[in-house]
C-alpha cells in the first residue's frame, strides 16, 4: 500500500502545466511521428497515447513533473471524462493493466460496472419473453453501477509513484471543465451524430446543445457541474463520488429514467485487483485481462490457433492471411458465448481456452482453402486440458512502469443521460448481460448463460488492454476501443508487429478485419483491394467492407527510446512524449 505525499505548490505546478500553450512548448521535445512515411513518435523518456491530445499532454505533464506511468494514467483519465465525453467518463467503468518494472509484476484492475442489487435475469425480456433492446440500451434499466473512480484511485493508492495526491492528478481535468474546451476535431464530429441520444435528456441539452443544436466546431464545451463533481472528488476521495449528494444525484437520475439503481448500489461499489491472463505467442509473452473480460482469453486463443501457420510467408494483407485470421477468430468467438462471464458466478476454464493443445483442435479444423460456414463451428470443449463506444490509452515512463487502460459507457455517450447537478454521463453497459440465452446484443454478439443479469454482477467484456514481453522485458503496450471487435483489433496490431515486422504506426494503421462467428460475416476496412476481396469470396466468406474502426493507441519500448503510435482513424488523437 503505498500513501501519498504532497509537493508543496505541486497542483498549481500541473495546473500550468496543462495550459494549452505550455503544453506546445515542450522542454525536451520527442521525434514526431511522420505520417507520410508511417513513422511513429519517439522520446527518450515517457511516452503516453491516447484518443485525445488534450488528455494525452496531460498525462506527459504529469511524467515530467517526475510521476510513474500510474499516476500519468490516473490523470489522462480523468482528464478523458471531459475532453472525449463520448467515451471518457466517471460514469462508465474499465480495466487497467499495471506493470511495475522495477519488482517485475504485473496486475489487472477491473473497475468494470456491476449490476444493481435490484436486478434480475429477465430484467431485458418482454412480455412475450423477447429481448427488450431498447430497455437495456435507453432506459434508467441500462445504466450498470458506475467504477471508474474507484478504479482510477485504487490504481493511485495502490502503484502512484507517491510523489501526487489524487487531487493533484484530478487538477487538470477539473480546470479543463470549469474554463471549457474547444469543439474541434472528435468532439466536433460524433456530437450532431449523438443528437438524437442527447436531445431526449434537458440535463444533456443544457451541456452540449447551443439551443436546439449541438455544439457546433469553433465554439466551446463548459461542463461547470462536472467541474465540480471533479472537486468533490479531490477534496474527498472516491467517496464523495460514491455516496453523499453526488450517489444521490445518479440515483435519482437513474430512477427517473426508469432504472433501478440506489444509493447504496453506488456506496457498495468496490473495483477487483486480479491475476491477468499469460500466453505466448512466438517465444514472446503475452499478458491481457481476465474474465469478466472475455479479451484477454480469446486473444490468447486466437494466437495460439495462429501460431501454427507461417503468417510471415503469406504476407500482410493477403488473402491467405486474411483468411486465416478470420478462420482463426471464429470458434474464438463460439466459445466467447458459451464459456465467458462473470468469474464469481459462472466456472470458466481458463486453462483449457487458453492451451496450445486446445488450439492445435481448433486450429486442425481450419481448411486453408474454404470460409466454414457459421453453422460449422461450435463451441468447443476445452475442460479435458483445465489443470466486453469505449477508449483505450497506454502510457510508458523512464522507468519502464507501463499502463494498459480501456474505458467505456458501452455507446457512444452511454444512453445520453446526465445526471442533473453531476455532469456525469451515465452508461448503458447493462446491454452487455445476455438478455437471454442465443440472443444477440448491440454488437451483434451471442449472448449465454454464463452471462446472465444477476445482482451485483459484472457484464462479459471484450475490453482487451495487453502486454507483451520479450525475454521478460516490456516490448509492447496496446489497446483498442470498438465493441465486439476490440479482441480482432488488438490481435492485429501484435500479429502485425511480430509476424509482418512492421514498425508501430504501420501496425496500428494498417487495414483491420474482423469476423466474430455470428453473424456470419468477414468484416474488412476499406483498403483492402477489389483483387484481395475477389479471393475471399471465392473461398465462401461473406464480405463486407465498413468503415474503420477502433483506436488502438499504444506504445513500444526500444532498447533507449519509447515509441508511441495514435491511431489516424480517430481524428485528435495524440501520442506523445518527452
Amino acid at each position: 500500500m503505498r500513501r501519498s505525499v504532497r509537493s508543496p505548490g505541486l497542483a498549481l505546478c500541473l495546473l500550468l502545466a496543462t495550459v494549452p500553450p505550455a503544453w506546445a512548448q515542450a522542454d525536451s521535445s520527442p521525434i514526431q511521428a511522420d505520417s507520410a512515411r508511417m513513422l511513429p513518435v519517439l522520446a527518450a523518456h515517457g511516452m503516453v497515447s491516447s484518443q485525445e491530445a488534450q488528455a494525452t499532454r496531460v498525462g506527459v505533464a504529469i511524467l515530467k513533473a517526475g510521476g510513474n506511468a500510474v499516476d500519468a494514467a490516473v490523470a489522462v483519465g480523468f482528464a478523458l471524462a471531459v475532453t472525449l465525453p463520448r467515451a471518457g467518463n466517471l460514469g462508465g467503468g474499465g480495466f487497467m493493466l499495471v506493470h511495475l518494472a522495477r519488482t517485475g509484476e504485473t496486475v489487472a484492475i477491473d473497475y468494470r460496472e456491476t449490476a444493481p442489487a435490484a436486478a434480475r435475469a429477465d430484467m431485458f425480456l418482454d412480455e412475450r419473453g423477447e429481448p427488450d433492446h431498447d430497455a437495456s440500451t435507453r432506459t434508467g434499466k441500462a445504466v450498470g453501477v458506475p467504477g471508474t473512480v474507484r478504479g482510477l484511485a485504487e490504481a493511485h493508492r495502490r502503484y502512484g509513484s507517491g510523489r501526487f495526491t489524487l487531487a493533484d492528478l484530478i487538477a487538470p481535468a477539473e480546470r479543463l471543465a470549469r474554463e471549457g474546451i474547444p469543439v474541434e476535431a472528435g468532439l466536433a464530429d460524433s456530437l450532431p451524430r449523438a443528437r438524437s441520444l442527447l436531445e431526449r435528456w434537458p440535463s444533456s441539452r443544457a451541456i452540449f446543445f447551443a439551443g436546439d443544436r449541438p455544439l457546433g466546431r469553433g465554439e466551446r464545451l463548459v461542463q461547470t457541474d462536472l467541474a465540480g463533481t471533479l472537486a468533490a472528488i479531490a477534496k474527498g476521495g472516491p467517496d464523495a463520488f460514491h455516496t453523499g449528494t453526488i450517489a444521490e444525484r445518479i440515483a435519482g437520475a437513474v430512477r427517473q429514467a426508469g432504472g433501478i439503481m440506489t444509493a447504496e448500489d453506488l456506496a457498495a461499489y468496490r473495483p477487483v485487483v486480479r491475476q491477468p491472463v499469460r500466453g505466448s505467442y512466438r517465444g514472446l509473452s503475452i499478458v491481457s485481462m481476465p474474465p469478466p473480460s472475455s479479451g484477454g482469453i480469446h486473444l490468447i486463443e486466437i494466437l495460439n490457433i495462429l501460431e501454427g501457420f507461417d503468417l510471415a510467408a503469406m504476407g500482410a494483407g493477403s488473402a491467405d492471411a486474411i483468411h486465416i485470421l478470420a478462420e482463426a477468430m471464429k470458434p474464438a468467438y463460439a466459445d466467447r458465448a458459451t464459456w465467458l462471464g462473470d468469474p464469481t458466478r459462472s466456472q470458466i476454464p481458463v486453462d483449457g481456452l487458453t492451451a496450445k493443445s486446445y488450439a492445435d483442435t481448433l486450429r486442425s479444423a481450419i481448411d486453408p482453402a474454404r470460409a466454414r460456414p457459421a453453422s460449422e463451428v461450435k463451441a468447443g470443449d476445452p475442460l479435458p486440458y483445465e489443470s466486453d463506444q469505449t477508449t483505450h490509452f497506454s502510457v510508458i515512463d523512464g522507468e519502464g512502469n507501463a499502463v494498459s487502460n480501456t474505458t467505456t459507457l458501452n455507446f457512444s455517450y452511454g444512453m445520453g443521460l446526465v445526471a442533473p447537478g453531476t455532469g456525469v454521463l451515465l452508461n448503458n453497459e447493462m446491454d452487455d448481460f445476455s438478455a437471454k440465452t442465443g440472443a444477440l446484443n448491440a454488437y451483434g454478439l451471442v449472448g449465454g448463460k454464463a452471462n446472465a443479469v444477476a445482482p451485483g454482477a459484472r457484464p462479459l467484456s471484450s475490453m482487451t488492454p495487453a502486454f507483451v514481453f520479450r525475454d521478460g522485458k516490456l516490448l509492447l503496450v496496446t489497446g483498442s476501443p470498438g465493441g465486439s471487435r476490440i479482441i480482432s483489433t488488438v490481435l492485429q496490431t501484435i500479429v502485425n508487429v511480430v509476424d509482418f515486422r512492421m514498425n508501430l504506426l504501420q501496425a496500428v494503421a494498417a487495414p483491420r478485419i474482423h469476423h466474430q462467428w455470428r453473424p456470419d460475416v468477414l468484416t474488412l476496412e476499406e483498403g483492402v483491394s477489389p483483387d484481395t476481396i475477389a479471393l475471399l469470396k471465392a473461398r465462401g466468406h461473406r464480405v463486407t467492407v465498413a468503415p474503420a474502426s477502433g483506436s488502438a493507441n499504444s506504445v513500444m519500448a526500444l532498447d533507449d527510446l519509447k515509441a508511441g503510435a495514435a491511431d489516424p482513424r480517430q481524428r485528435g488523437t495524440l501520442a506523445e512524449g518527452y
